[in-house]
């Protein structure tokens, strides 16, 4: 604020309250357009001649304006630390106000113009849905690349502890069965160095438990854990399926963790919070929960698609058919709905059970959290995908 002699011009009457004491002071209010926006000026009415007291435009906390039909009884200026200021004459305040080269800002275009509202909302949404999209995912995947391998390991570690104590029991398999299908991992561990992913230079020592007590299931943990159970060697036996089908799933397991999948599940969750509570503010946390989800079941599905292209391209190195691995899929598939169980965690064949041929429907595409069971058999029996062009 600052005092300087000037001329009325087209002054307004207003009531000025300095904060100095509880009456009103009454005064004419005029602006004067300067190149940050109006300046702010009143001449109190108790001293005639005196000069006028000068608000500079970024001292005044200007009032906006809620609906062009139905204007404010009255306009009340923040004066900040000066106090407030009282106008009743609302239209010629307006139009003063945009003679001073007051231009509204975009919170009230929205608050009086629905076309502006509208082009607004829609532009956030389109926004959010982007960042959802394909934001997302792609700054988890550069971000991933930060997330040092011991830490996986040891996360890695401490769940296969809790499980081991929990739901996983010892395998129940043959000595000789066990090294029969190592000796089948090992030969495709090979084949990593040549198989293209999203971090050529991630180089986990990839290993490979068995374990019982989970039915037919397969499953990887970040830093090159993976984990076949009984229940799918014994599924493929009961089919009579040749060991390339368990080899596929083992090529599906090693596809998630060269992708680091685990990892950057656990780094997008954190980057759609963040990015919500930016957007949303305080909303974020009553859709945090829902976000978390839609983040669990999208983007699995997007991992899933990339281990299986990651299968088929280390099967074709390896000169193995797919073949197999599509009708073990199928099976597990059809004796979970037979058995009516919930899908696993992260599997190839176990806990695709849920997704039949019938859950095309838009919205259980969007509830699931593999994709079509069908529609990836078929991708693997033809030992290609349309969305296996790239990495």
């Amino acid at each position: 604020m600052n005092v300087a002699a000037s001329a009325p011009g087209d002054l307004l009457p207003g009531r000025w309250f300095d904060g100095r004491s509880s009456q009103s002071r009454p005064v004419l209010v005029g602006l004067q357009p300067t190149p940050q926006g109006p300046s702010l000026r009143l001449h109190p009415l108790s001293s005639p001649g005196a000069a006028p007291v000068v608000f500079a435009y970024g001292d005044v906390g200007w009032p906006e304006a809620w609906n062009d039909k139905r204007p404010q009884v009255r306009v009340v200026v923040d004066l900040r630390d000066h106090g407030s200021l009282e106008i009743d004459a609302v239209g010629p305040w307006r139009a003063a106000l945009a003679a001073a080269g007051e231009r509204p800002g975009i919170a009230q275009r929205m608050q009086t113009r629905w076309p502006v509202l509208l082009g607004v909302t829609l532009a956030a949404v389109i926004g959010l849905t982007l960042f959802y999209r394909y934001g997302t995912p792609w700054a988890a995947t550069q971000l991933t690349r930060f997330v040092p391998l011991g830490w996986e390991t040891r996360m890695a570690d401490n769940v296969m502890r809790q499980m081991d104590e929990g739901t996983l029991k010892p395998s129940k398999l043959p000595a000789a069965r066990q090294q029969e299908l190592q000796a089948r991992f090992d030969a495709l561990v090979q084949q990593t160095s040549a198989t293209p992913h999203r971090y050529p230079g991630y180089r986990p020592a990839l290993a490979l438990d068995f374990r019982s007590g989970m039915g037919a299931n397969a499953f990887a943990l970040p830093g090159g854990r993976i984990v076949m159970t009984d229940g799918m060697v014994k599924a493929a036996a009961e089919k009579g399926l040749p060991d390339e089908a368990l080899v596929g799933v083992l090529a599906h397991e090693i596809g998630h963790v060269m992708h680091r999948h685990s990892t950057r599940m656990v780094v997008e969750q954190g980057v759609l919070n963040v990015g919500l509570g930016l957007a949303l503010g305080d909303v974020s946390s009553v859709v945090s929960t829902g976000a978390s989800l839609l983040t669990g079941l999208a983007y699995s599905r997007n991992h899933e698609r990339e281990a299986d292209c990651y299968a088929i391209a280390a099967m074709q190195k390896a000169a193995l058919p797919t073949v197999p691995m599509a009708q073990l899929l199928l099976a597990v598939a059809r004796d979970g709905d037979k058995k009516e169980t919930t899908g696993q965690a992260d599997t190839a064949g176990g806990g695709a059970g849920k997704e039949k041929k019938g859950d095309a429907h838009p919205v259980w595409s969007l509830l699931s959290s593999h994709p079509d069971t069908v529609e990836r058999a078929t991708e693997l029996e033809r030992g290609h995908a349309p969305h296996c062009g790239s990495s």
